[in-house]
């Protein structure tokens, strides 16, 4: 299916989501979270497909946030950019309250992450950064508020004082600084952007992929409740990985010093 703002692609194991409007620093409007939503449904439901790269078209920017003049249009009357009606499925972007995807999502952010874009990094699980990416949730100085996540997303992710500066004073970060922080894993030239993340996917590939879902499903919920409470509790995702095939393939693997075939079931 071809989409307008977005390009999605599926190689080997890997959804490679892109989103292309490079014309406003891939900023969203409603139409464009829209069809983000139903390419991650896809993913999510996509049986042969174990991660996902997440990044935007050209090198200046992952997603500048929110598309403020087509917010701006839409509160003048105007239909830009707004022709569906009713929430989006996961939030901005499609992404941002979509609790309930456990295949891991690698974001590789090539330029500025502002707002909705930063928001839209916080939501993935491992993040790649070109050594311009620049993040920041400026929303408060166009008298709006992170209230894609980013509010409770970024205290959860680096030290409370940093993270309370930034959002009171909408102040970016580089990318140097976000990797220092343990926001970013690793920060590279441009150019090395793309195939850094496919090397982060490809090393996830290496592992089990239900195991790989169950432990950031256990992960993720474990972060709700107290350390006990988390270790003791059952998380479906687990259950489904040990009840697989790949869960004998992996040990009989081992003892046949082989690499092991993992089918996903």
């Amino acid at each position: 299916m071809a989409y307008e703002f977005a390009i999605y692609e599926k190689r080997d194991h890997v959804a490679h989501i892109t989103i292309n409007r490079p014309e406003v620093m891939n900023a969203l409007h409603p139409d464009a979270s829209r069809e983000l939503s139903a390419i991650w449904d896809d993913f999510a439901a996509d049986n042969d497909l174990w991660v996902a790269i997440l990044t935007g078209a050209g090198s200046r920017g992952f997603s500048a946030g929110n598309d403020l003049k087509a917010t701006a249009a839409r509160n003048a009357g105007s239909t830009v950019g707004n022709t569906g009606r009713g929430p989006i499925n996961g939030g901005f972007g499609g992404l941002t309250e979509r609790f309930d995807l456990y295949k891991p999502v690698i974001g590789a952010v090539n330029g500025w992450a502002m707002g909705g874009g930063c928001e839209l990094a916080l939501a993935c699980d491992i993040l790649v950064a070109a050594d311009s990416a620049q993040f920041g949730l400026p929303e408060p100085r166009v008298g709006l508020a992170a209230l894609a996540g980013g509010i409770h997303r970024l205290p959860r992710q680096i030290p409370l004082k940093i993270a309370m500066g930034m959002l009171l004073t909408a102040k970016p970060i580089s990318a140097s600084e976000a990797y220092r922080l343990g926001l970013v894993n690793e920060v590279v030239p441009l150019d090395d952007l793309i195939p850094t993340a496919e090397r982060w996917a490809a090393e996830i590939l290496e592992c089990a992929p239900l195991s790989v879902r169950g432990s950031k499903e256990a992960a993720m919920v474990g972060l709700d409740v107290p350390l006990r409470a988390a270790i003791r509790s059952t998380y479906p995702g687990i259950q489904a990985h040990l009840a697989s095939d790949d869960a004998v393939e992996g040990p009989k693997a081992f003892s046949d010093k082989r690499q092991p075939n993992w089918t996903g079931g």
